[in-house]
């Protein structure tokens, strides 16, 4: 390593940053040169579409992982969300069926509220976690529990359904190229979920917020000695993974038109599994959004060839599971290279 050029120290450092990006890329050309009917505009703007429920519940996780700390109630949080907006602006089932007038405002009034219910829930994991010092692990878990058992409360096991129209029509909006003989098109929500991306990715690299959230990550102890308010801007972590998780359940009733008990279950595993793909260390301070974002669309990429190749369904598990012993195992071998090259 002592005789390594500075060039090729870059070009070592660049290749480990992005390297969830060439893995992308390769499944991408191994799919699409063996996997009938992969290589098409359609498959690949249904892999965006089908990455963007993940892809904003993995922009909040990934916060609170490069913060040093950990939150496993997204999931649950994202399913609560969904049934508040369901129960309220669903004509059907457990809905009541809330009639504003202009009916557009029901599009930011349920957004509003899907951010306010995740924000409450993330303030008390957060005012729990950093004032009262109790583990994040135990604190996000027990959330995980009561706020699904609250989804279940709520509901009674039934569901809502029938969404306000307003907010389908911005589900079944979409944008992007329309041309005779090639059409790319997403919907909204799935800009929406590009738009999160490049918004975060921008706060993280960019603004103080998320310099300091990588060095609390990184030694939470030395950014407290710093002067920086570590208490505060922990809590400000928690809250917006709750309210971002809070977005990933307004954009789960749309896609579903409504909202059920066991809405989002499993999603939390994939989020995990797309962060600790994406390059995010679970030891903290290490980890950019891009590759979040890379990790959400390569785990898409795998579920869509699993599908077309008419693979079982676990098959998925299968993947997913040994892609995150992989990745931890990367990184791993990652910091112990970034280590050397110090």
């Amino acid at each position: 390593m002592d005789a390594m050029t500075p060039q090729t120290r870059r070009t070592l450092e660049f290749v480990l940053d992005n390297l969830v990006w060439f893995m992308l890329l390769a499944v991408l050309v191994v799919f699409s040169a063996f996997v009938p009917n992969y290589f098409q505009p359609g498959i690949f703007a249904n892999i965006i579409e089908a990455s963007s429920v993940l892809g904003v519940m993995s922009i909040g996780l990934a916060l609170v992982v490069i913060a040093g700390h950990m939150d496993l109630s997204v999931e649950s949080v994202a399913a609560l969300s969904a049934m508040a907006v369901g129960i309220l602006f669903c004509s059907a089932g457990i809905g009541i069926g809330v009639d504003l007038q202009p009916e557009w405002l029901a599009v930011p009034v349920s957004l509003f509220i899907a951010l306010g219910v995740g924000a409450a829930v993330g303030l008390l994991n957060g005012f729990l976690i950093v004032r009262w010092k109790v583990n994040a692990f135990i604190v996000t878990l027990a959330s995980y529990i009561w706020v699904r058992g609250l989804v279940l409360a709520l509901s009674g096991g039934r569901s809502a359904q029938d969404l306000a129209p307003a907010i389908r029509w911005f589900g079944t909006q979409r944008l992007g190229i329309d041309l005779p003989g090639f059409t790319f098109t997403v919907p909204l929500t799935a800009w929406l979920a590009i738009l999160c991306f490049v918004v975060f990715s921008f706060i993280m690299a960019k603004t103080p917020f998320g310099r300091h959230l990588m060095m609390i990550g990184g030694n939470e102890t030395a950014t407290f000695r710093a002067g920086i308010k570590v208490n505060k801007l922990l809590i400000i972590s928690f809250v917006m993974a709750g309210a971002i998780a809070g977005l990933a359940g307004w954009l789960l009733s749309i896609r579903t038109s409504g909202a059920t008990a066991n809405l989002g279950t499993g999603l939390l595993f994939n989020a995990f599994a797309a962060v600790v793909i994406g390059g995010v260390s679970l030891k903290g301070g290490v980890g950019a959004l891009p590759g979040v974002y890379a990790g959400v669309l390569l785990l898409s990429s795998i579920n869509t060839a699993i599908n077309l190749m008419g693979l079982p369904a676990t098959s998925t598990q299968v993947i997913h599971g040994l892609l995150v012993l992989a990745a931890v195992l990367l990184d791993t071998f990652k910091q112990t290279l970034r280590q050397k090259l110090a």
